[in-house]
């Protein structure tokens, strides 16, 4: 399938969560550092702002990546659950249509940044997997973080990399790689030890 038709199923697949979610699961802690899964929400209206404005917003937080983030979850916790999922549904997705790839990165992660912790699994088809393999989202470091590791998954025909090895199932080592700590357990070889440090 071309990037764009994953991406379409990955935020439909986020969008059927949403709106089966209890009102205590919104403020269950996610994955992510100090955000809960209304935060990750919040964050991931990004593709609701017009250029201009997300621009603005970048100049004002002196271009941090971290700053803007978290202005964006701070202005959307003013907003109910309702208007959350109703923003993100609707979201114009100017970002998604310049950059289709990299937005898949980012919502694939944050969507198993909540899920994970609700206990919410899903069967991740094998294709959206592979690319989150081999397409991490950039900005969270990846190849810092497996340099001089060979990733194996174990529930997927992908092998990327030299060195000690790390293996373990394909959604596992995608969320390793971009730096989601909850998962190294799960993970097995010589180069885990490495992986964690980190």
């Amino acid at each position: 399938m071309e990037i764009r038709g994953m991406l379409a199923e990955e935020r439909a697949d986020l969008i059927a969560l949403l709106h089966d979610l209890r009102a205590e699961e919104w403020q269950t802690p996610s994955l992510c550092a100090g955000w809960s899964v209304r935060d990750v929400v919040g964050h991931l209206l990004y593709d609701t702002i017009a250029p201009l404005t997300y621009g603005g917003i970048a100049v004002r937080c002196g271009f941090s990546i971290d700053g803007m983030n978290g202005r964006l979850v701070d202005e959307a916790r003013s907003l109910s659950t309702a208007q959350l999922i109703d923003k993100f549904e609707n979201a114009a997705g100017t970002l998604a249509r310049f950059a289709p790839a990299l937005v898949l990165a980012d919502l694939f992660v944050h969507q198993q940044d909540i899920r994970r912790p609700l206990g919410r699994m899903r069967a991740i088809p094998a294709d959206r997997l592979r690319r989150a393999l081999e397409h991490p989202d950039p900005f969270a470091h990846p190849g810092r973080r497996s340099k001089g590791l060979r990733l194996v998954a174990t529930d997927l025909d992908w092998a990327r990399g030299s060195g000690p090895e790390v293996r373990g199932r394909a959604e596992a080592l995608a969320l390793a790689v971009v730096g989601r700590t909850a998962v190294l357990d799960e993970l097995e070889g010589d180069g885990v030890a490495e992986l964690r440090r980190r």
